[in-house]
């Protein structure tokens, strides 16, 4: 076999369609636009949701409502059976060390313990959320949990937290004093 030998395998290539030339063709005279119309017209394409002029069902509709889920936290979950698994006796269970044993993957907002299966180790945590399950069986086993605050590593957001929890502190204080 040689190169000027070489020619693709029957039907892999198709003619394609010669708009416009003669009625011999079966595409002549209005070359498969049907007669008059708008899209019979050059440049005579619509765009998606055009109703011919009449108001768009997407404009006539009105829009009401909000939606929290743009601004929602998500939370990556991961059982007390899968951390039993990879985990042993007085390991610490963070982000770095869940992410080595591959048993989370983005952690965008945060990590949340469910308590899912059993649990036996004592191990100490450091996490953003622990479910009361969760929180239950590892205190049983004598394990230790340690909530991260809810400020990673942003001081502005950080000094706001801080700010509010002071105002929140001396606010029932002035409670207390006033019974």
């Amino acid at each position: 076999m040689f190169i000027h030998e070489l020619k693709p395998a029957k039907g892999a290539n198709k003619a394609r369609k010669r708009l416009g030339r003669g009625t011999g063709s079966g595409l002549g005279t209005t070359a498969g636009k049907g007669h008059k119309g708008q899209k019979a017209r050059s440049g005579g394409q619509t765009k998606p949701g055009f109703e011919g002029g009449q108001m768009p069902m997407t404009r006539r509709i009105p829009k009401r409502g909000f939606s929290n889920a743009r601004f929602a936290s998500v939370y990556e979950t991961v059982n007390l059976k899968s951390i039993d698994k990879y985990f042993t006796d007085g390991a610490v269970v963070n982000a770095e060390t869940l992410k080595a044993f591959g048993l989370v993957h983005a952690n965008r907002d945060g990590i949340k313990i469910l308590g899912d299966g059993e649990f036996s180790k004592k191990l100490h945590f450091k996490v953003d959320k622990i479910s009361k399950s969760a929180l239950e069986k590892v205190e049983a086993a004598g394990g230790k949990v340690e909530l991260i605050p809810p400020f990673k590593e942003n001081e502005a957001v950080k000094e706001r937290y801080l700010a509010k929890e002071a105002r929140k502190a001396k606010k029932q204080a002035s409670k207390q004093v006033k019974k």
